[in-house]
């Protein structure tokens, strides 16, 4: 097929479009060669060579480590603006279970989450803008490494991304199963959860589990400290405010050795907030429920809460700018601007931490049923040029040039202006 099913408006779209062909192909190679967060060698070289051959002005690799910067300016810079577009490109540690011709040929490793995809969109959006270069300022492209729990955006931003790369705004987007293709979803406020990592060492005194009166069982204090955690959301945290505590893994014992009381437990879960307050308040009310349990039966608890990536909050502005490119792309019946957050995570908090900016959702239809990180999922390219051409809209509406300012399409953001 030479050109996709899905079309949107707009002159990015239509340019785009053109070379759907070549970021399908691009894509399913990224999908056939998945690297882990850190180890994108294979598709960092591929993503700089595709930046040579669209002509951009600047590259820069090894940011972060694997990370990759390309550099367009616009046929003017005179505004002095920079805006930062971010995709991710690290794959997961999970086995496929497809049978196309582009799965992954390296066992173990996938694309599950669809980050092969926001990689070619990145680099759709790379080319037209060097080709066409309608707008005045710089454009930054961030592809970044390590985003699957390898908190690879705070990696960039310690390595001076952001001093070497001074962005007045920046934007990611996310595919999402759950919604149609050719729609787009944004808030003007949290997007995703805080992830956090708990750790519970529950510790008792072992012994022969016909003698358990002997003992001070850690597997029965265990039991009943699963239970009382799931009262802290129900019983502390207000109802107006959101928040996920659960137990995903609890390791005590041997399995053959069914008479044996071990000694320690370990629990090891996940909380899901979206404000510093409820954050703060769930780890304390851990400690303090932990250990009252734990000391009710002569044993000791101790929890170490591990935060991990902070929530992804997106500044109003900036949201409502980038609905706004949405909308003249798909019309506003096609762009959810109060889109529900989720409780999942996303390490492009950190760059929204340091940096105003907006985090959307670019709908692509379930393939065969599967959601994100399923052993079937696969990204659907008949996206790929309207994810492009989002790109592409926030740097030339984000940064018009004077002859274009008062158009439709080339709407600017007050609030960021430099």
């Amino acid at each position: 097929m030479t050109e996709p099913r899905l079309q949107a408006a707009g002159r990015p779209f239509a340019h785009i479009a053109r070379f759907y062909p070549e970021l399908t192909a691009f894509r399913r190679d990224l999908h056939a060669n998945p690297e882990l967060g850190f180890e994108e060698v294979y598709t960092a070289a591929r993503v700089r060579e595709a930046l040579e051959a669209c002509g951009v002005d600047e590259i820069h690799t090894g940011i972060g480590r694997t990370g990759v910067v390309g550099v367009v300016r616009g046929r003017s810079t005179a505004s002095g603006r920079m805006i930062g577009l971010r995709a991710d490109m690290d794959a997961l540690p999970m086995c496929e279970d497809n049978d196309f011709e582009w799965r992954s040929a390296r066992q173990g490793l996938m694309h599950g989450c669809g980050h092969d995809g926001h990689t070619a969109m990145l680099v759709g959006a790379a080319r037209y803008l060097a080709e066409t270069r309608n707008f005045d300022g710089t454009a930054v492209l961030i592809f970044q490494p390590g985003e699957e729990g390898f908190a690879g955006a705070r990696v960039m931003i310690e390595d001076g991304l952001f001093d070497r790369f001074p962005v007045d705004s920046v934007y990611a987007m996310h595919n999402w199963p759950g919604m149609p293709a050719g729609t787009v979803g944004i808030n003007r406020g949290a997007m995703m959860a805080a992830a956090d990592r708990i750790t519970i060492e529950v510790t008792g005194k072992g012994g022969h589990g016909a003698h358990a009166y002997l003992t001070v069982d850690p597997v029965v204090v265990s039991a009943h400290i699963i239970t009382a955690v799931q009262s802290i959301v129900s019983r502390n945290v207000r109802p107006i405010d959101a928040a996920v505590v659960s137990i995903c893994a609890v390791q005590a014992g041997d399995l053959g050795a069914m008479s044996v009381v071990p000694g320690k437990a370990t629990l090891v879960g996940t909380v899901r907030t979206f404000s510093s307050r409820v954050q703060t308040q769930v780890e304390q009310r851990l400690v303090e429920l932990c250990s009252a349990v734990a000391a009710g039966f002569g044993a000791t608890a101790q929890v170490k809460f591990e935060r991990i990536y902070p929530a992804t909050i997106n500044t109003a502005p900036e949201a409502v700018f980038a609905g706004d490119v949405a909308e003249s792309l798909v019309g506003g019946h096609n762009v959810e601007r109060n889109m529900e957050p989720s409780m999942g995570a996303e390490d492009f908090s950190f760059m929204l931490q340091q940096k105003a900016g907006a985090y959307m959702r670019i709908g692509q239809d379930a393939r065969g049923g599967a959601f994100l990180h399923n052993s079937k999922y696969d990204f659907n390219d008949e996206i790929l040029p309207l994810g492009a051409a989002l790109h592409a809209g926030l740097v030339e509406q984000g940064m018009p040039l004077a002859s274009s300012a008062g158009q439709p399409e080339n709407r600017a953001v007050a609030s960021t202006a430099s």
